[in-house]
């Protein structure tokens, strides 16, 4: 008996655990008109990446080991991040959060963080703070409890009213064990509503990292931070960077598409290879700053881009758009997403006869080419 469309519809639906109704997949489920879900789709449906600029990563390859002396199975993915012992060095990165959807989005990337023991950056939580009925999108600590959970807000907020006390308040929405404050200047300054006063945010920083109880960290969001930048801010007492190198997506080729003001749209393309490539950014950080914690992200696609990011010095990998399809699409889908990048991972340090995410760090079989 042929069977009804609608039953084909209800049959792809489940009950989340906030008790929406989500189809598995998400993005028809995503209007246009509100920023957090015009970002996904713009994410998903056109050309956002940086052009004429890339992560770097390229310009290095693994000398190959042909005797590794080692049974991959004794390969070990555990890391250290900030005193907390992780199942892998392996991050989600701040995406997104601050809609019904997008808060069905933070649920499936929670969980499969949860079961596979990466940590997890949620997206900026400032609409919740100042809207606490949007919350209920952020709270992923019930999803992933035992994993590290990093709020995010803006930087630039501290110059627009927000506190220790926001602050704080965003790390309980999320549940978060630490805090990440973002900057996105360029982003600010080609955004529709965007808050461009960037002034003294140093000292800000410096005074909310001496009140807020967690660790507080500062990421760019895809065009680098530079290490003696790097320095300044761990001088101020931030507990770790995450460089968010240039080499994939950038926010002004987003905004470009959000943006009606024909002048702003056609100065965007002149930053399209704006920013600091991924790879560059880990160098500099690591030289300038030994032995601080430190994320590389920004465009890294694959577990050898990720093998790459932890032997040039950084502490944890970080992947952003390049799972969200997989996110939108279906749970099975982000779990075989997160698998794949962990197996390539393995088989990396594999082919160089490593065993340990230390010994990764401390590899002289990564070569500039």
């Amino acid at each position: 008996m042929q069977r009804r469309p609608d039953q084909d519809h209800e049959d792809n639906k489940r009950t989340s655990t906030n008790g929406f109704r989500v189809s598995e997949h998400l993005l028809p489920e995503i209007p246009t008109g509100e920023r957090k879900m015009e970002h996904v789709r713009l994410c998903l449906n056109e050309d956002v990446n940086g052009q004429g600029i890339s992560t770097g990563f390229e310009k290095y390859r693994f000398r190959h080991l042909a005797l590794p002396e080692l049974s991959f199975s004794d390969i070990r993915l555990a890391a250290a991040f900030l005193g907390e012992e992780l199942r892998t060095p392996l991050l989600i990165s701040s995406m997104t959060g601050g809609s019904k959807t997008t808060g069905l989005i933070n649920e499936r990337l929670a969980a499969a963080a949860e079961a596979r023991g990466w940590s997890l950056g949620v997206g900026s939580i400032r609409a919740a703070v100042e809207k606490p009925e949007l919350s209920d999108t952020f709270a992923v600590r019930r999803n992933a409890p035992t994993i590290p959970v990093i709020a995010n807000l803006g930087a630039v907020q501290l110059n627009y009213g927000f506190g220790a006390e926001a602050c704080q308040r965003a790390v309980d929405i999320a549940g978060a064990s630490m805090l990440v404050l973002h900057l996105n200047s360029l982003q600010e300054v080609f955004q529709p509503e965007g808050n461009t006063d960037f002034s003294s945010l140093l000292q800000r920083i410096e005074a909310l990292c001496k009140k807020l109880e967690v660790p507080v960290g500062v990421k760019e969001v895809g065009w680098g931070i530079d290490g003696s930048t790097a320095a300044r801010l761990y001088s101020a007492g931030v507990s770790f960077i995450d460089v968010a190198g240039a080499g994939g997506t950038s926010w002004v080729q987003v905004e470009k598409y959000r943006n009606q003001d024909p002048m702003r749209k056609a100065a965007a393309e002149a930053f399209a290879d704006w920013g600091i490539p991924t790879s560059d950014c880990i160098l500099e950080v690591r030289k300038y700053n030994p032995g601080r914690a430190l994320i590389g992200s920004g465009g890294l696609t694959n577990g050898v881009d990720a093998a790459k990011a932890i032997g040039l010095g950084a502490d944890l990998a970080g992947f952003g758009r390049s799972l969200l399809e997989s996110a939108v699409h279906s749970e099975e889908a982000l779990h075989e997403r997160l698998a794949q990048v962990e197996f390539e991972l393995r088989a990396a340090m594999f082919g160089i006869g490593v065993r340990t995410i230390a010994e990764l760090q401390g590899t002289s079989r990564l070569i500039k080419h």
